[in-house]
């Protein structure tokens, strides 16, 4: 039996999308064409496969059977045909949309974009935010190229690898009249803090750090990114812990100085996931190369900082 490519992309646009507004859009076709190719799907499929409900269109049983296989034979199918492609960064024109959290917006993405303007001046980003639903990034199906930050639970077709651990820090004004080398324990419990609350995971995880060394903070104000602290540390006393790689971010402006934190608040993990069909595209995979390397070469020049004698 002779089957019809473009109908099973149909398919699965349908399935992970559970909209033909959305599907219509991420194919590049109107809504009538893929209703049409939705009608020869179920005629040759010989099931309604989709059903539609109040807020978008939900899969039979059977598509929810053979959806798998469908899935699995595209992306041989691609590994085949992307794997005898070339790709030459210099000469390439393309867009990625990636999604990262604040904290990698504002350590990976800087350096990532000067790689970029160097090695592939043709390749343009798009960022979008990455909160607490993957899904909402576009990552699981597949319109965003890839996601940054803490990656909890991924979905199967979602492929997800370490980048690099960082650590905590904090930063108070250079002049700050209670703090000079080193900031203790009472210090610290002592000062006003100011806590960033950016969406995703890292809240949570300078939380838990701070309730399992009993370390208490007194929260003054909370913002929602890194780059409200600045301002707000250089007009008064308060104290901010942060990432160590958005530390050394903070550190150029000689208003603020960062100092160790009293305790070892210990370390938290910075990840990249992307969809299964991208794992054999070549220009995806080079992308992917170039931010694991960006990765490591921040990780090493910290381990540097920390290991001269001024380091943190």
């Amino acid at each position: 039996m002779r089957y019809d490519l473009n109908l099973l992309r149909v398919f699965l646009a349908l399935m992970e999308e559970r909209s033909v507004t959305r599907a219509a859009l991420r194919l590049g076709i109107t809504q009538p064409a893929l209703s049409n190719a939705l009608s020869r799907l179920r005629d040759t499929l010989r099931d309604p496969l989709f059903i539609r409900e109040r807020y978008g269109i939900r899969p039979t049983s059977q598509a929810e059977e053979i959806a798998p296989a469908i899935e699995a034979a595209l992306a041989q199918l691609d590994s085949v045909v992307l794997d005898r492609q070339a790709f030459e960064p210099g000469e390439a024109e393309h867009l990625f949309t990636l999604a990262p959290n604040s904290y990698a917006e504002l350590v990976l993405m800087p350096p990532l974009v000067a790689r970029l303007r160097a090695l592939a001046p043709g390749i343009r980003l798009r960022l979008t935010p990455f909160g607490n639903d993957l899904a909402e990034t576009g990552v699981v199906s597949g319109t965003t190229a890839m996601v940054f930050g803490r990656i909890v639970d991924p979905p199967d077709n979602l492929v997800v690898q370490h980048l690099m651990q960082d650590g905590l820090a904090c930063v108070v004004r250079s002049d700050h009249p209670e703090v000079e080398a080193a900031l203790t324990r009472a210090v610290y419990e002592r000062l006003k803090h100011v806590n960033v609350l950016p969406p995703g995971r890292l809240r949570a995880g300078l939380h838990q750090a701070l309730a399992q060394r009993n370390l208490k903070r007194d929260v003054a104000v909370s913002v929602t990114h890194f780059l409200a602290v600045p301002e707000m540390l250089a007009v008064t006393d308060y104290c901010a812990t942060l990432p160590r790689l958005v530390c050394r971010a903070l550190e150029r402006d000689a208003r603020l100085k960062v100092l160790p934190a009293p305790v070892d608040l210990g370390t938290f993990p910075v990840e990249m996931g992307w969809h299964v069909r991208y794992r054999n595209d070549p220009a995806h995979r080079w992308l992917r190369g170039v931010i694991a390397d960006l990765a490591a070469q921040l990780m090493a020049d910290e381990r540097e900082r920390q290991a001269a004698p001024a380091g943190i």
